[in-house]
């Protein structure tokens, strides 16, 4: 396994299709689920792993599922399940599912991770994770991406079309090198995954916590399950209403934002080291800089995200202020397979199709409109333009979201978050009004529940007992 620290922070720091009505409605499952059955989970000593000790008491398994849930007695994979039994069995509640998004992470590894949720919590609760298809032990997608890429930022058509040329290759031979399961493996086939799961453990109900990404997870299980669900928290929200625009729009926007709050934080702030400068000024000096340096495009900007998710607002201060002097180095960054599974699920999960230059061209000007500082979000545009490559339409097409099955879900969001806007969280919300409660930390960084005491005595209250107010509410910063 991987180490789950590094994992974790990655996505919360760093941190895609034709469905049948059945699931875009939230109507009851197809028959394929009722026509198979889960074996029961063989549970045995996790394997030493030294870079993620653990805890001594965590089990581990594998459940098998069907490789195409519509062929449900056809070939099946294996997933990697783990976890982590209630420490007070004599008032345990139930299981609690957990998925740190990416995509990419490894769900199996949260249970054995210990701290991740309240020790209360921990008391109560099995926690029980999962690698999703294509992450850790479950059928791990990976493909060699080579480093000479096009700029994926192309000023004309002819670039436009070497990059389309260049991403189409890439997916083609990731494709190969990762089948069957790189044709199953959306949030849609998830959410059945996880269903399979609930069954294998002989629960009737599970409660959820979801980070980032697997907010999106939580989202499609409710809509199909329900009425399987006990509780649902959902952390960084995904909106998977969004259109091609909004998916990188609104990232571009909120990255601006954000940086207006490193920009207060620097002036009030006399360890920034840029206390006393014009910010902006030394920004742009920084980005010609950077353009200028032999480093991969656009490296200074995907630098300063990742600061922000946290947010680390000293080295934020320091890259800016050493670039725009020309001496920054280019920081190795920790690196798992999300730009390989991304391909497979992102590109599967939304509608990020650009078939022609012009296409590309009115969404990078949206981009641009919206984020006059930053030039656009890294992660939103870098997605978009990677499905570039991606034939046909997605498998698992956006849609607004319907829970109505489900009980009251505690939507969680930094007003600050530049990876999961904070607009997707109230668009979530308001898409579903009668059974969601939104809690707004008004900080910064991605993923709120391990921010303060009050994120975390609100999170972990609605999961023991499952009182939330029907009003919306807050943390401070």
């Amino acid at each position: 396994m991987r180490a789950f620290g590094a994992v974790l922070a990655s996505t919360l720091l760093a941190s895609a299709f034709l469905a049948s009505t059945v699931l875009l409605t939230g109507a009851t499952p197809a028959l394929a689920d009722a026509t198979w059955s889960p074996y029961p989970i063989a549970w045995t000593t996790c394997p030493d792993d030294p870079d993620n000790p653990g805890v001594p008491d965590g089990e581990c398994g594998t459940l098998r599922v069907p490789l195409d849930w519509d062929r449900p007695h056809g070939p099946s994979i294996g997933l990697a399940v783990a976890r982590h039994r209630a420490t007070d069995p004599a008032h345990r509640v139930g299981v609690l599912m957990a998925d740190a998004g990416g995509p990419g992470t490894s769900g199996a590894e949260i249970p054995l991770s210990p701290g991740y949720f309240g020790a209360e919590v921990e008391a109560r609760f099995d926690v029980v994770g999962f690698d999703l298809r294509g992450t850790g032990n479950s059928s791990y997608i990976g493909c060699e991406i080579p480093d000479a890429a096009p700029d994926n930022e192309p000023a004309d058509r002819a670039r436009f079309e070497a990059l389309r040329a260049y991403d189409r290759q890439v997916v083609t031979d990731c494709r190969a090198r990762n089948l069957p399961v790189f044709d199953h493996a959306d949030t849609a086939v998830n959410a059945r995954d996880l269903d399979a799961v609930r069954r294998a453990l002989g629960e009737d109900r599970i409660s959820f916590h979801g980070a980032s990404y697997g907010t999106l997870l939580g989202q499609q299980y409710a809509e199909r399950y329900g009425d399987h669900v006990r509780a649902m928290v959902l952390d960084g929200v995904i909106d998977h209403s969004v259109d091609l625009e909004h998916f990188v729009g609104d990232r571009a926007a909120a990255v601006d934002e954000l940086f207006g709050q490193f920009t207060a934080w620097c002036a009030a702030t006399t360890t920034c080291a840029l206390h006393g400068r014009d910010v902006l000024a030394t920004w742009r000096q920084a980005q010609v800089a950077a353009d200028a340096m032999p480093f991969p495009h656009n490296w200074l900007r995907d630098r300063v995200h990742q600061d922000m998710r946290i947010p680390d607002w000293d080295d934020v201060g320091r890259v800016i202020a050493d670039t725009a002097a020309g001496t920054s180095p280019m920081r190795a960054e920790f690196v798992y397979n999300y730009t390989s599974i991304r391909l497979a699920v992102v590109c599967q999960d939304f509608d990020l199709r650009m078939p022609t230059f012009a296409r590309y061209a009115a969404m990078h000007a949206e981009e641009l409109r919206r984020s006059p500082i930053m030039r656009g979000s890294t992660i939103g545009h870098d997605e978009a333009t990677a499905c570039l490559g991606v034939a046909g339409p997605p498998a698992n097409p956006p849609h607004r979201l319907n829970v109505s099955k489900a009980p009251r879900i505690l939507l969680l969001s930094s007003r600050y978050d530049p990876a999961t806007p904070y607009a997707w969280a109230v668009n979530a919300h308001r898409q579903a009004p009668a059974n969601t409660t939104l809690l707004t930390y008004e900080g910064s960084g991605h993923g709120a529940y391990r921010r303060t005491p009050c994120t975390r005595a609100a999170v972990d209250g609605y999961l023991l007992t499952l009182k939330t107010p029907h009003h919306d509410f807050s943390c401070p910063a």
